[in-house]
């Protein structure tokens, strides 16, 4: 098993990569993290990463690791449902396994504040099974949310929509003149579409959302009315060079 993150926080930086600068890499012990009581049933390799948790992803999968089974990103503190998965590092990683074309998987935690692992282990243990057993669809690619509770609290399992927006932005201004900055923060909490079926409600309501992802964000089904809106628009742009 390999392992690579960023070497800081990187929340909000959504799919972004570092392409005007080198990334450094380290190795650090993933038996200090481990503590001294526990045991890896396979080799782990870990390595810290100057970069974006993209970066982090590529990284791994064009120079570190030789074959891949199975991606990963996660487990993230701190949920990543409907719209806000455009902002997400951990969704933004996962999509350099994704584009690869691995089977690939984002998960998260529901909870920053001392935050409990055990159910999100536990499935994508579960998961990793089925995966190595036998084929999985073409592009596969999920983003799983899971209640930071104890497993007998965890109601069950549902495969889930996107919701939509779940958090706003604010600015807040700081200092004066030319020293004025702002610092934006995402808290400032949207309740929209988040009815049953999203990955919103099912989170809501203590079940784990099983969202199938893709990268298309082609609206296909408004492909005849922009053509109808768009109908004169080439004889007129023709003419304009006439």
């Amino acid at each position: 098993m390999c392992i690579t993150a960023p070497d800081r926080e990187q929340s909000g930086v959504g799919a972004s990569l570092t392409l005007h600068a080198p990334v450094k890499i380290r190795s650090v012990s993933a038996q200090a993290y481990l503590g001294a009581d526990h045991t890896a049933p396979h080799e782990i390799t870990a390595h810290a990463i100057e970069g974006t948790p993209g970066d982090s992803c590529l990284l791994g999968l064009e120079q570190i690791v030789k074959s891949v089974d199975l991606v990963v990103s996660g487990i993230n503190t701190g949920s990543n449902l409907g719209w806000d998965i455009m902002v997400s590092g951990t969704v933004g990683a996962a999509l350099q396994g994704y584009l690869r074309g691995f089977p690939t998987i984002a998960i998260s935690v529901g909870s920053v504040q001392n935050p409990r692992f055990e159910g999100a282990a536990r499935l994508l243990h579960l998961i990793a099974e089925q995966v190595s057993r036998q084929p999985v669809p073409p592009q596969f690619f999920l983003n799983i949310n899971v209640p930071s509770l104890e497993l007998a609290q965890i109601n069950g399992v549902q495969v889930t929509r996107l919701g939509g927006r779940s958090y706003g932005e604010s600015v807040r201004p700081e200092g004066t003149g030319n020293q004025q900055r702002y610092w934006i923060s995402r808290n400032r909490p949207i309740q929209a579409d988040n009815g049953e079926g999203t990955d919103m409600w099912a989170l809501k309501n203590n079940s784990i959302s099983i969202t199938p992802l893709q990268l298309s964000l082609t609206n296909q089904a408004q492909m005849p009315e922009i053509e109808a809106l768009l109908t004169d628009l080439p004889n007129q742009l023709l003419k304009q060079q006439d």
